[in-house]
């Protein structure tokens, strides 16, 4: 199979719609077009704060609403990351593109350098779609030199905190409770990126809005309305263990809970926190600054792969037995001051140390 092959099959006959979303990013405008104006229209309101009139376009994602589609290529699982477990993707490589199925809910995507596709239950499975297209400027990014971390960003005074964690571990939980604080803004959530900056590095962030568990809804005030009351009440008669590993993600619309002006697309890095924390634990929460280059263990926590979608500007593909190169981040955080939170979890405790100390 060829790539415009491919393309045949995932577009289908389906017509699509004559309006198009246009996103503004940093350095970027990504087109999005559909066969679906209900897909449309839900994307837009998720993206509302980077959408823009139309201009010239260096990106289009097609996105077909339908029956996904068989292209009857022998696919192969994308290894997980350590600590993941169960089958999430798998791909199959052309000259040119790669198409890759989410396994779960049998979406089908093609990548390449000129044509990127999305196709199946689009409207069912927004999300899928959501990270598709921020797979493209997370691609741009990439090559043009900036370093992917997995952590949460927030800024304050113009400066940004990078908030890493180990799986589970709460980074968007945090981030929220400071979000909540006056003169903190969003940057990012689970994906920053560090790019240099004339020398000195800088916090990019992408449009996707955090998705949390209910056990961080149910106890935040401002959260607590994403949730009916009645089940908000059944969860808290949930044990508190079972209620933390509860897994059923909820989009924060930053916007409209926070309120106007809390999303900065970037910001000048200024230190990095990272989780190390342990629920369950007696200790007492102690955060403390670590020199990196000493405590390289720390760096899995912030180490982040490119992922099946990622596209070198050379034309190949990621691969997932890729390892990481941790001099190019130890690099990248230079100069940035680091701390890490150990001990028992203790969000309130974390969000005083981090408003007095850190921001």
């Amino acid at each position: 199979m060829d790539l415009a092959t491919a393309a045949d099959l995932l577009r289908g006959d389906e017509p699509l719609q004559r309006q198009a979303l246009h996103l503004h990013l940093e350095g970027a405008v990504v087109r999005v077009r559909s066969n679906s104006a209900p897909l449309l229209q839900r994307l837009e309101h998720y993206f509302g704060h980077v959408t823009g009139p139309p201009a010239e376009t260096m990106i289009e994602v097609i996105a077909i609403d339908r029956d996904p589609p068989d292209p009857g290529v022998a696919f192969r699982d994308w290894a997980r990351e350590p600590g993941k477990q169960g089958r999430k993707d798998a791909w199959y490589d052309l000259p040119g593109g790669r198409l890759i199925r989410k396994v779960r809910t049998g979406m089908l995507f093609l990548q390449s350098e000129s044509v990127r596709i999305a196709a199946g239950p689009c409207l069912e499975y927004d999300n899928q779609v959501i990270n598709f297209i921020n797979a493209q400027y997370m691609n741009l990014l990439q090559q043009r030199g900036c370093i992917i971390c997995h952590a949460s960003g927030l800024v304050h005074d113009g400066r940004c905190l990078g908030i890493a964690g180990f799986s589970g571990g709460g980074k968007s939980t945090l981030m929220l409770h400071l979000l909540a604080h006056d003169g903190i803004a969003f940057l990012t959530n689970d994906r920053l990126f560090i790019c240099d900056d004339h020398g000195s590095p800088r916090a990019l962030g992408i449009p996707k809005l955090p998705r949390v568990n209910p056990g961080t809804i149910v106890h935040d005030p401002i959260l607590q309305s994403m949730i009916p009351e009645p089940e908000r009440q059944r969860l808290l008669r949930l044990p508190e263990q079972q209620l933390w590993e509860l897994e059923q993600k909820y989009d924060v619309m930053i916007d409209e809970l926070y309120g106007p002006g809390k999303i900065v697309p970037s910001a000048p890095l200024a230190s990095f926190l990272v989780l190390n924390w342990q629920r369950g634990s007696a200790g007492p929460l102690r955060v403390e600054r670590v020199e990196l280059a000493q405590r390289r263990d720390l760096l899995r926590a912030i180490m982040k792969s490119p992922g099946p979608f990622y596209q070198y500007a050379d034309g190949h593909f990621q691969r997932d037995d890729q390892g990481f190169d941790e001099a190019a981040y130890l690099a990248a955080l230079e100069g940035v001051t680091v701390h890490e939170a150990r001990g028992g979890v203790d969000f309130d405790a974390l969000t005083r140390h981090c408003l007095e100390r850190i921001l």
